[in-house]
Formats: structure tokens, C-alpha cells, sequence
């Protein structure tokens, strides 16, 4: 038979453990205060019983027995604790509180001997009571038998009620401990119980779905904070894939449209006899290796976005060194179309990047300043540090530039400006290089260049701008 859900709980479990430490310690320690008592009571009354003893047996030795005789008298009329029988040898009383002595003689013939007994007696009420005592009996020089005793039924009535008292406090507490374990067991499941819920719901699809959190700053808060802040990311990251499925789809329509257009004009020329079979393949292929440029242009982009503002894969590394390669790559490429290229670049500009985006985006920065800048013209990379202490990458040159209000729009995805339709290229490049500025915290800045010269001008600069790697802390 399964057990209800409430005591199958961990709070519920360990409330029963800890109970049954608490009752396992408090019954050694009950045990241990009945002993220790009873030890101490004991020893007290056989203390007090040599002790009046050895007062007897000196009066005994000083006077004989027939001040010892008045000496038990005056004590049985007085009254208290101890118990006294004097007896001849024979053991027939001679005077005392006590009829007969509770102790058996001793075989071996000693001249004293201790024993605890019961002790009967009647209460108040008349009802027999049995009480706990323990004494001495001693042979004396002349052959009389003392015996002395004391009364320690009081003392054993104080641990009983002491113990009971004991038992009553612990049942309390387990009782207690058992209901707050209840209590605290049905509490934690109704606050695991709508964490569940938020579980099954995101099971079902329902990424909006979130834990109730009343600030009430325990564990369960903490749990139902952090599952809320892991439920944001994941459907931060499950809109951009759709977002980035949607995107693919509808920015490579455009490019698909025109790579058909293209093969039907490959294949009416081919048909025409203008071109030949081998000249539309590679038309065809063309138009592929383009569309493939296109698509994975498109992706790293779709991947930067997902990252949601957090730099993928980051390295720590010397934006110098990446600028200086970039540089070396593209000064054969400026020199082949006759311009003019140059690179003015800081040491020691360490940056936390994702080094092959950060070189992709840099180097479509470079390949558009070569591209549309005509033959005689210049183009300039600069890596510097700025005074705010942001790393600056900036590419500036002497081409048509791009006029002010164009400057928003020309980032967008697939948008090529009117002086640029002549040359090659899907106007993905800035979209790529402020995707790859959004997932590493920076951003994009451009302005007009160098200003217009010599038939050339007025230019542009675009500059990326990127926060420094965090300082190692030092122990």
C-alpha cells in the first residue's frame, strides 16, 4: 500500500529521524538522571545510616547497652528518617521502631552486614504501601544485634514523579515535533506541487509558464528564482530559433528568386546558341557558391543573435595581433587595385572576443573599404585604445561614402545603396559585423571620411568599438 504523497516527503522523513535521535538521546539521558539519582540518594542514606552507627556504638562502648537502650528510645519517640532495632543474641527485640530486622544473619558469622529491602507501610488513607529502605545490622561486644536503617521511599517517589515528568515532556515534544514535521512537510509540498506544475507545463509546451516567488528569501525562493531566470534564457533562445528559421527563410527568398532567374537566362542563352553548355554550368555554379555565402552569412548572424547579448566561445587575446593579420591579408588585395594602404595599430590592447567572428566582421569592414573605394584612392585600418579605455577597430576610406540618412538602413539585412549595385555582394556584410558587435557588448559607428579630394571623397569611416578584458584579479 502506497503512503499519501505528505509523508513521503524529505522535510517529513527527516522530522522522523531527528525524532527519533531526540528521543534516543533524551531516554539515555533520562536514564542516566534516574541512576545518577538513585546513586547519590543511596549513597546519602548510607552515609547518614554509618554515620548515626557510629555514634550508637560509641555511646555503646562508653556507657553500655543500657544507655544505648535509652538513647534508641528517645530517638523512636522523636521520630524521623531512621530505622532502629536493638535485639539480644538470641535476636528477640529489646526496643526499636521495627518489630524484627528485615536482614537475614549472616552465615559466615560477620560482624556487619548492609542490605536494601522493602519497607511496608500505611498512608494516611490506610492503604499499604511497600517503600524502598536499606540498613545495617551489626553484632556489638556484649552479643546484642544493632540494626540501624533508613527510609528512602521519599527519595524514590521524587525520581518516579521525576521520570514521569520526563516521559510526559519527551511524548510532548515527539508529539509536537511530529505535527510541526506535518506541517512543514504539507507546506513544502504545496510549494514543490506548483513547482511541478511549471514543469509539467514547460513539458507541454507552455514556455511562459513561471514559479510563483514570494520573497520570502528561503531555499524554495531561491529554486523557483533560478528555474524562472533558466525558463527566461530558454525562451529567449527558442524565439530566436524560430526567429532565425523564419529569418533564413525569408532571407534567402530573395536570393533563390534571383538564382532562378539567372539559370532561366543562363538556359534561353544556352538554348540560343549565345552561351554554351559549359558556360551555364558555370553560371550555375556561380550562382550556388553565392547562395551558399549567403546562407552561412546568414546563420552566423542567426548564432549571434541567439546568444541573447553573451559572447560565444570568448578568448582572451591582443586585438593588435588580429588587427596586424588583417592588414598583412588584405594590403596584396588594395596594391593589385591600385590604392593606397596603410595600418596604424596600438600594442597591448587585450580584448575577451570570439577571435574568428571578430576577424570576420573585421575583415568584411576591410573587404567593402577595398571594394568601393576606386583605383588611387586610400584605405586605413586603426587599432587604438580609446581615453574611455574601449578598444577601437576602425577602417577609413577616401570611396562615395554612405549619406547621413542612409546610415541606419544601410545595416539592415539585404539593403545595398544605389552606388553600390554595380559591384558584387548580398548587403549582409554590416548586419553580420553589428551582430557580431551586439553578442560582444560594443557597437557600430559610422561617419563620413577624409571629406572629398582630388575627385575622391568624401569617404567613410567605420570604427567598431568593443569594452576591454576584464583585469585579472591579483591575490
Amino acid at each position: 500500500m502506497r503512503l499519501p504523497s505528505l509523508f513521503r516527503r524529505t522535510p517529513f522523513r527527516l522530522t522522523l529521524l531527528f525524532l527519533a535521535l531526540f528521543a534516543a538521546a533524551a531516554g539515555s539521558v533520562l536514564a542516566w538522571v534516574y541512576v545518577a539519582s538513585a546513586g547519590e540518594a543511596r549513597a546519602r542514606a548510607e552515609a547518614d545510616v554509618r554515620t548515626e552507627v557510629g555514634v550508637l556504638a560509641s555511646l555503646y562502648r562508653a556507657r553500655g547497652v543500657d544507655a544505648l537502650n535509652q538513647a534508641l528510645v528517645e530517638r523512636t519517640i522523636r521520630g524521623g528518617p531512621h530505622l532502629y532495632l536493638l535485639m539480644r543474641p538470641d535476636r528477640t527485640a529489646i526496643t526499636g521502631n521495627v518489630s524484627e530486622s528485615p536482614i537475614e544473619p549472616a552465615e559466615d558469622g560477620s560482624a556487619s552486614q548492609w542490605s536494601t529491602f522493602r519497607l511496608t507501610d500505611t498512608d494516611e488513607e490506610g492503604r499499604v504501601r511497600r517503600r524502598q529502605a536499606m540498613g545495617v545490622e551489626m553484632k556489638l561486644t556484649g552479643g546484642e544485634i544493632l540494626f540501624v536503617g533508613q527510609d528512602i521511599g521519599d527519595t524514590e517517589e521524587y525520581l518516579n514523579r521525576l521520570t514521569q515528568a520526563l516521559w510526559t515532556a519527551m511524548l510532548l515534544v515527539v508529539l509536537l515535533g511530529a505535527g510541526g514535521g506535518l506541517i512543514v512537510s504539507r507546506n513544502v509540498e504545496r510549494s514543490m506541487g506548483r513547482l511541478n506544475r511549471v514543469v509539467h507545463a514547460v513539458q507541454n509546451g507552455d514556455l511562459k509558464a513561471r514559479a510563483e516567488v514570494r520573497r520570502s528569501g528561503d531555499e524554495l525562493d531561491e529554486l523557483g528564482a533560478g528555474l524562472n531566470q533558466m525558463l527566461d534564457r530558454l525562451e529567449v533562445s527558442m524565439a530566436s530559433i524560430r526567429h532565425a528559421g523564419d529569418a533564413i527563410a525569408h532571407d534567402l527568398r530573395s536570393p533563390l528568386t534571383r538564382m532562378r532567374a539567372r539559370l532561366e537566362v543562363a538556359l534561353i542563352d544556352a538554348e540560343a546558341g549565345r552561351i554554351d553548355g559549359v558556360d551555364a554550368l558555370q553560371v550555375a555554379l556561380d550562382e550556388a557558391d553565392a547562395l551558399l555565402k549567403t546562407f552561412n552569412t546568414v546563420l552566423a548572424i542567426a548564432r549571434l543573435q541567439a546568444a541573447a547579448g553573451r559572447t560565444p566561445d570568448p578568448v582572451v587575446f591582443d586585438a593588435a595581433d588580429l588587427a596586424a593579420d588583417m592588414a598583412e591579408l588584405y594590403e596584396p588585395a588594395a596594391e593589385e587595385k591600385g590604392m593606397e594602404f596603410s595600418a596604424e595599430i596600438e600594442r597591448g590592447l587585450t580584448i575577451e572576443a570570439n577571435r574568428p567572428f571578430l576577424a570576420q566582421a573585421l575583415a568584411n569592414l576591410i573587404d567593402n573599404a577595398i571594394k568601393y573605394t576606386p583605383a588611387g584612392g586610400a584605405v586605413k585600418l586603426r587599432a587604438r585604445r580609446r581615453s574611455s579605455g574601449e578598444i577601437e577597430f576602425s577602417v577609413t576610406d577616401t570611396g562615395p561614402g554612405v549619406p547621413a540618412e542612409d546610415r541606419e538602413r544601410v545595416i539592415q539585412r539585404f539593403v545595398r545603396l544605389d552606388n553600390s549595385r554595380t559591384e558584387a555582394g548580398s548587403g549582409l556584410g554590416l548586419s553580420l559585423v553589428t551582430a557580431v558587435l551586439e553578442a560582444h557588448a560594443g557597437r557600430l559607428m559610422l561617419d563620413e571620411g577624409p571629406g572629398a579630394y582630388d575627385g575622391f571623397g568624401p569617404g567613410l569611416r567605420v570604427a567598431m568599438v568593443l569594452p576591454p578584458a576584464t583585469a585579472p584579479e591579483t591575490a
